[in-house]
Parts: structure tokens; sequence; C-alpha cells
């Protein structure tokens, strides 16, 4: 659905984006992670025809974006600071996307007003900041995009509102096989709802999979030795992080299961558990891995 190929951003003499290839699987939510200042923003800036790339290129449904108007007007993005008219109210707006949108749906523009219970004639500039993100969904979804880019949407919403929407996004996804492409650093809410994760960092994707797959691949081991010895796990392959909890090493290791399995038995542990990671704590340590300091953050 949504193809990004080889594509490098400069401002100025700054490197943004430095070739990066992501590919956004029609009907699928995928989550775009990295830590402040990593590219996320540009890029979602480059698929939604904002930016033009220094090199590379940029396709929805095999059709270029940057001025493609049948393109966007498939794409709705929520971004953390979105756009509305100063004096317009939340009916005016309305009419402004009706009039863009050649598939908004009046029928599911009413229907979602009636989840969100907020007056249409009240000016957007008047509400407040989680109100407005509600009206930014409210309208978007109403549009029936075929691709919703998300960019910290959720800023500003409670935990019941957000459960709310997110089962609105996750319920078009099933019912229309509409595409998110979602940026947020609430990795255990991007957890939730993915099918596909993309980490990048400086730049550059470092590496994007099915999130079972990514899970997967990054083992977390509690261990406790017979005799301690901070060396043992010296030559066991691909350790990303040892700490020490009392008796008990805390061991990251990505690999093959069996193969990591096979290691730890030589070390004839006392106790060994294997214990299932989160997104959070994959991502820190794949950041880990590349210099990222995460030696200040505790698992």
């Amino acid at each position: 659905m949504i193809k990004v190929c080889g594509v490098t951003k400069y401002f100025d003499d700054f490197k943004v984006i430095d070739d990066i290839s992501m590919h956004v699987r029609k009907g699928t939510i995928y989550g775009l992670v990295g830590p402040n200042g990593a590219g996320k923003t540009t890029i979602i800036n480059h698929i939604n025809g904002v930016l033009t790339p220094k090199c590379g290129e940029i396709f929805i449904d095999g059709q270029p974006v940057f001025e493609n108007e049948s393109v966007k007007q498939r794409v709705l993005n929520i971004s953390d600071d979105w756009f509305y008219y100063s004096t317009f109210t939340i009916r005016d707006m309305a009419k402004f996307y009706r009039s863009i949108y050649p598939n908004f749906s009046t029928e599911r523009y009413k229907a979602i007003g009636e989840v969100f219970h907020i007056n249409e004639k009240r000016q957007i500039r008047k509400l407040s900041k989680g109100m407005k993100k509600q009206v930014a969904f409210w309208l978007s979804l109403s549009a029936m995009p075929d691709v919703l880019i998300l960019d910290e949407p959720l800023d500003g919403l409670d935990p019941v509102m957000r459960k709310q929407v997110l089962g609105m996004v996750i319920a078009d996804v099933a019912d229309r096989e509409m595409t998110v492409l979602v940026s947020s650093h609430n990795l255990r809410e991007l957890e939730d709802i993915c099918d596909w994760v993309g980490i990048i960092h400086e730049g550059r994707m470092i590496l994007e999979k099915p999130l079972d797959d990514l899970k997967g691949n990054v083992h977390k081991y509690q261990i406790v030795l017979e005799h301690e010895n901070d060396d043992a796990f010296a030559n066991v392959e691909n350790v990303l992080h040892v700490s020490k909890t009392g008796s008990v090493y805390n061991v990251i290791i990505r690999g093959d299961a069996e193969k990591i399995d096979a290691q730890i038995r030589d070390l004839a542990p006392t106790l060994c558990e294997c214990v299932s990671l989160t997104l959070e704590e994959v991502f820190i340590y794949e950041l880990g891995g590349l210099g990222y300091d995460c030696k200040n953050i505790l698992i």
C-alpha cells in the first residue's frame, strides 16, 4: 500500500533521513518508533506529500504521492498539531472536509458524533486539547480514508477516550481494510494495536518486521548459577545486555531460541526461565546495541 524506496532528505547540510525504505501493507497497522530526532515526523511528512526527498521515491497504491490530488484525497493525517481554521465550528470543518474528500460519509459523521457528544456548533479553537483531538478523529474517520497516518495522535485523550478512538480505528482496519501508519512514544499502546513495527534511529531504518517476529527474535532469560560468575555469559553469542538482581542474572539475547537454550544449558544453571519481552524492552535493547544511551533505563 505505502512504499518508501531509498528516501534521503537534507535540511541545509544536515541529513535528516538516510536511505530509508519501508513497506506498509494494505489493511495493517504499522507502528513507526524511534527516539526523539530519529526522523519519524520527517518521513511521515514525505508520505503525506508535504516534503519532497533529495533522492528516492514514495508510492501509495503504486502512485507517486507528491502533488497527486487523487492520492491525497484518500489519505488523512492526524498529528499532535492538527490543522483547523481558527474561526470554524465543527460543522464548518465538516463541510470543508466534505468538499475535498469525495468519500466523506454524512451517516458516519452523525454516528461518531453520538459517541463524542460534542456540540458541532462550537468553535474548535475554544475546545480543550482532548476535545480537539476527538474532533480530528471524528472528521478524519468520517472521510473514510484508505490510509490514515497518525503522528502522536492520542496526546490529550483520557484513557477511556483513547480506547474508544483506537476501537474505531481498529474496526475500520477490519471492516474496510484501511491502512494505518502510526508514530507514538507510547510503545505499550502500539503493542496493543500494531501488526508491523519499524524502528528508525539517526535517520536510518534499523529493522522492519511483523510485531510477533520482532518480539520472538529477542529473548529475556532469568538465570541463577550454582557459582556466581559475572563473566559466565562472555561466550554466549548475541548477548545484548546482562544485569543482576540479587543472585538472579537478567540476560537479553538475540537469536534462535533453540540455539540460545543450548548455550544456556552448557552453563548448568540451577534456575533458568525465559520471560516474554514487551515492545518497549525490544526497542530499548535494539537501540542499546547501536550505542544509544540506555544505561539509565531500568527494565
